[in-house]
């Protein structure tokens, strides 16, 4: 069969190691496929002024390239990617959970004064807005602190975050793979962590045909990397930006944070509307939306 080129945004290594690996052992060839990685609009500095979500772009960072019309699929957090369906003008919607769990936690500085998640009220934290560990740090902290006492501010690149934290130009931020384990190595603590979902997110050009011969050859690839682990690890220290991260070491990393599971499972109906309401409890999603304004329903049950 002749499937359509894909052109993945290019992913990080947290959530994307797997389409690396695939790529780079050949199991993306192995199926027929052509696959080109795209990269993407940059990520947002930390601004302590911008405190409002809707004042930044879902799409600025993750599905840029797809809404340039560069790219047809790219992955990202599941909440982000209910906001990103509802604001595609290229039709974009979720094809199905991607295979990277992500472990996301919130960090202060070793010389904080904060050692508990109630401690975080009223106190800054960097976070980048429309991605995971934004909407991670919104559902961690509600159950310690009231919802007008988290204070969270735009910063989306995770060196930008660590060095704000680190420097205090905020009290605390979110970091995601490798950052936490360089918060680790520097004495930082983890307040609270949380793991999350991701999803594949499509133009209509990925067909049923092409997502599933997609998550054949990446079903492959989670298959080498939880055989081995610590041996694919060099793909943080080798593709991550900042020099922080050049001073890890493979044996420095918890291997109970790297978690991938077999990719493109459906969004399981009710886990979908829980998470669709809880966005709209926050402002973070318009009311109204169907399921199959957010999902490609007719690609993700067959494939």
């Amino acid at each position: 069969m002749a499937y359509p080129k894909i052109k993945m945004e290019k992913p990080s290594v947290y959530n994307g190691l797997d389409w690396l690996v695939a790529l780079d052992e050949g199991l993306f060839a192995k199926e027929g496929l052509e696959v080109e990685l795209v990269a993407h609009g940059g990520e947002r500095e930390t601004n302590v002024n911008v405190t409002d979500w809707n004042k930044v772009r879902s799409n600025a960072g993750h599905a840029e390239a797809v809404e340039r019309g560069s790219a047809n699929i790219f992955n990202a957090c599941e909440w982000g990617n209910y906001r990103r369906s509802q604001d595609t003008a290229v039709g974009c919607r979720q094809l199905g959970r991607r295979a990277s769990i992500v472990a996301g936690a919130v960090a202060v500085p070793p010389d904080s004064d904060i050692y508990t998640p109630q401690q975080l009220a009223n106190r800054t934290i960097a976070v980048p807005f429309h991605a995971g560990t934004h909407y991670l740090t919104l559902q961690l902290l509600e159950g310690f602190v009231p919802r007008d006492m988290i204070k969270l501010v735009s910063s989306g690149r995770p060196s930008e975050r660590y060095r704000a934290m680190m420097n205090g130009t905020v009290d605390a931020c979110s970091v995601r793979e490798p950052w936490i384990t360089v918060a680790e190595k520097n004495g930082c603590r983890l307040i609270v962590q949380g793991f999350y979902n991701g999803t594949d997110t499509a133009t209509p050009e990925i067909s049923v045909e092409a997502y599933a011969a997609i998550n054949r050859a990446l079903s492959e690839a989670v298959r080498r990397i939880n055989a081995n682990k610590r041996g694919y690890l060099h793909y943080f220290i080798d593709n991550e930006k900042g020099a922080e991260v050049k001073t890890l070491t493979t044996d420095d990393f918890n291997l109970n944070r790297i978690v991938f599971i077999e990719p493109g499972k459906p969004i399981p109906e009710e886990q979908l509307m829980r998470t669709y309401q809880w966005m709209v409890s926050w402002n973070l999603i318009d009311e109204g939306h169907e399921v199959q304004d957010l999902v490609n329903t007719q690609v993700m049950a067959p494939a």
